[in-house]
């Protein structure tokens, strides 16, 4: 079972999760990591979910068009949409306090 840290507002939150887990479908159900992880459409649109990926980034399948089209540049500074990663591994996030600003707005994604 893959363990998860999320570092959010200066607290870790720490739980495991079963394999090929989703963190945005759980915390929409009400399990780990509810009610720590922010997050919003959960289709890789709205970018809230962003967290960066401080271990376990090499465990991780490439970013996806979604992803490279919403976080751009950050996708070099680690970070990920966790909304369209299904975890396998251990792995630790950090969520910012107040979301990245998305690359590209939602308007020109086809919304």
């Amino acid at each position: 079972m893959p363990k998860v840290t999320l570092h959010r507002d200066g607290h870790a939150y720490h739980g495991e999760v079963a394999a090929n887990t989703n963190l945005v479908v759980k915390a929409g159900i009400r399990q780990f990591p509810y009610p720590h992880l922010r997050y919003g459409c959960g289709m890789g649109k709205c970018g809230k979910c962003a967290c960066r990926v401080l271990k376990g980034a090499e465990q991780l399948p490439e970013p996806n068009w979604k992803e490279k089209r919403r976080l751009g540049p950050g996708l070099d500074e680690g970070y990920r949409l966790i909304c369209q990663l299904w975890l396998s591994h251990d792995v630790e996030l950090l969520q910012d306090e107040i979301p990245i600003e998305p690359s590209a707005p939602a308007a020109l994604q086809g919304s």
